[in-house]
């Protein structure tokens, strides 16, 4: 595999193939650590891209203010990322100071220790009902049954969304990050559908507001506007649509993929299984080796340099997209002692499958949280839980953008 390292002039991508990275990304991504730290492969929409993949290099670029996240900032023809509305387009994850730290400051509130904390009766209640659905047949789907449905009530309940509007969210989410290559009229369909969703949400709580996350953003935004934008925070209107798109899809999305694989690695490790079992007072650390040894964001969102700028010895000109890989990271040996090895310990020494810097994932804590409580139900409602197909079976999503099982049989 050719090494990029010092090359100042961007050539052709690596001869890679990035089929690797769906069949079996942990090896893909040693191999490419190992042959060198930085390497311009094909990226998700099929054009170059800067792959940085020693735990180091990525750690620094996460926050190195020159790398940024406004799309604006690529270079024209470059980059190709999801076609969405304006109205969806307009949130963290496109934007850098100043922006971002207003928008994010809004938000903040939601996810402080002590707010989350009182979640958790809520999300153990949740759990513990869709438990209730499953136990008595001895077996489900677990993704579809639990891991899935649990984010989806969560985070709904924190923005306000109402019950009979839930139904149809987990298809278009599916449709827009894992579209399917034959029926590419799925993703646009979802993006008109969510655009409706969103819109119409906003405009149902501005009638009658409630006491949710969506309501207090509508206020502040409606009363600076109001206050003819002197002093404070304000959201322009777009700006709080793509807000509230980004809280449903991350709080949804991530979620269930860590919970699915944090099950699947208990599965594939049952010393692990009992002792959480035995003392769930663990399940907490690992949940942390959960996301830092098979997490549900291989990449960070990709960055795009305001200048020329040098990582890991390799000069990535301003412009160009620059994908940061956490899978790769949180498995380097040159800071992980047997890093492809499952222990509790390990999570606790600075993995980065949540990010790092300005840009650290904002819903950590609830995500924590979440994880570690349907982790605590499961195992103590489900003994003998097992796989309930071979391993060769299982089926992952088709993307390189996410870690997560399509579907995860179990019985017990």
């Amino acid at each position: 595999m050719q090494n990029t390292a010092n090359t100042a002039v961007p050539g052709p991508p690596e001869p890679f193939d990035t089929r690797a990275l769906l069949e079996d990304p942990h090896t893909a991504y040693a191999e490419l650590r190992e042959a060198g730290p930085v390497h311009r492969i094909p990226g998700p929409d099929g054009r170059p891209a800067w792959l940085v993949t020693r735990y180091d290099d990525v750690r620094r670029a996460l926050a190195d203010p020159r790398l940024s996240l406004d799309k604006s900032n690529a270079l024209p023809g470059n980059f190709r990322g999801f076609a969405l509305p304006p109205a969806l387009d307009a949130n963290l994850l496109n934007m850098d100071p100043p922006d971002h730290t207003r928008v994010r400051r809004l938000v903040t509130k939601a996810f402080t220790p002590g707010r989350v904390e009182r979640m958790r009766e809520p999300v153990r209640r949740a759990a513990d009902e869709l438990l209730d659905a499953v136990e008595p047949a001895g077996r489900a789907d677990l993704i579809a049954a639990y891991a899935g449905p649990l984010p989806i009530t969560v985070i709904c309940d924190l923005l306000g969304v109402p019950q009979r509007d839930r139904r149809d969210f987990r298809a278009w989410s599916d449709a827009l990050i894992a579209p399917d290559p034959e029926r590419p009229h799925l993703a646009k369909e979802a993006v008109g559908n969510m655009l409706r969703f969103y819109t119409g949400l906003i405009a149902s709580k501005r009638e009658e507001p409630g006491d949710d996350l969506l309501s207090d953003l509508i206020a502040v935004r409606d009363d600076a506007v109001g206050d003819a934008g002197e002093g404070g925070d304000r959201l322009t209107e777009d700006e709080l649509t793509s807000l509230a798109f980004l809280l449903l899809m991350a709080g949804y999305e991530n979620v269930t993929h860590l919970i699915g694989n944090a099950v699947l690695s208990l599965l594939d490790h049952p010393p692990l299984l009992r002792e959480l079992r035995e003392r769930p007072a663990g399940i907490a650390a690992a949940v942390e080796e959960f996301a830092r040894h098979d997490g549900p964001a291989p990449l960070a969102i990709r960055r795009f340099p305001l200048e020329d700028v040098e990582i890991g010895g390799v000069t990535v000109p301003a412009g160009e997209t620059v994908l940061l890989s956490l899978a790769s990271a949180n498995r380097d040996p040159g800071h992980f002692k047997e890093p492809d090895r499952l222990d509790p310990d390990f999570g606790r020494l600075g993995h980065l499958a949540f990010g790092h810097g300005i840009h650290y994932c904002l819903g950590a804590p609830l995500a924590r949280l979440e994880v570690e409580t349907a982790l605590a139900a499961l195992l103590s409602r489900l003994p003998g839980l097992r796989l309930d197909i071979s391993y060769p079976e299982l089926r992952w999503r088709p993307t390189i953008r996410a870690r997560g099982l399509i579907s995860l049989p179990v019985a017990w």
